[in-house]
């Protein structure tokens, strides 16, 4: 699992059945709309023989543990975690170093640009590649040449699209971007389909629907990504009529 949001409860009450025993919750960074809904998540709450592993990459090293202890404690949070039934393994590292899970699958990771750091993830797996690119501020030199050869080839690229081109100038140094970024960095790394995460919470269907549009004239393999959607990597998107029915996908 990437990030811990709202969408996580959702998710959880939906899939709860089909979860494995270890769980590993890869953290891009710990604001809170990538950390409010871990106490939410079904799994952790009923299941007293599961275990959730963190990993955390922005904290030099450091893992969640500390700062998710903080958050979910009093004045505020009624409980700690430590009082849910599951089992926390909270384990830190770098970004930019591999991880490698007990599977023998490797995950890469990159550090991005947003205040604090956060973590960009790369997925290799069955011959498909896939790049999670959550919380980043593109810079005046873009594409990026590390970014483009980190998710170069990506069969879907998920990116950071938070804001219009007219709303970004009032918020730059926030840490996010824009889907016409998005698109400039998935035609230079030359990733097969796009996928804007990250949404507005203030811009209505209507609206991303209308970007929706002008950003496929432009990449017609990209969409917005909508709430509880699932998408098969590599699945072919050449002339993408409808978006797939990414799980990863909630407003901000």
């Amino acid at each position: 699992m990437i990030d811990a949001g709202s969408g996580l409860g959702a998710f959880g009450r939906n899939c709860c059945e089909s979860l494995p025993q270890d769980i590993d919750l890869l953290f891009s960074h710990l604001h809170l709309d990538h950390t409010a809904g871990l106490p939410f998540f079904k799994p952790a709450v009923l299941d007293g023989a599961r275990t959730i592993h963190t990993y955390c990459g922005n904290l030099d090293g450091a893992s969640a543990e500390d700062a998710l202890g903080r958050l979910f404690s009093p004045p505020l949070f009624p409980v700690t975690l430590d009082v849910l039934p599951c089992s926390f393994a909270h384990h830190g590292f770098r970004a930019g170093e591999p991880l490698t899970f007990a599977d023998g699958i490797r995950v890469d990771t990159i550090l991005l640009d947003h205040p604090q750091g956060s973590t960009g993830y790369r997925f290799d797996h069955g011959g498909k590649r896939l790049c999670i690119i959550s919380d980043i501020e593109h810079g005046v030199n873009w594409p990026d040449p590390d970014l483009c050869r980190f998710v170069e080839g990506a069969d879907l690229l998920v990116y950071d699209g938070m804001f219009t081109e007219g709303e970004y100038p009032c918020c730059k140094g926030w840490g996010h971007s824009t889907w016409q970024k998005g698109v400039e960095l998935a035609k230079g790394a030359g990733a097969k389909a796009l996928a804007i995460i990250h949404l507005h919470p203030c811009h209505s269907d209507v609206q991303l629907r209308s970007v929706e549009a002008e950003m496929q004239a432009e990449m017609p393999t990209a969409f917005i990504a909508r709430e509880r959607q699932s998408i098969e990597v590599g699945w072919p998107l050449v002339g993408l009529a409808e978006p797939p029915v990414v799980a990863l996908a909630r407003r901000a």
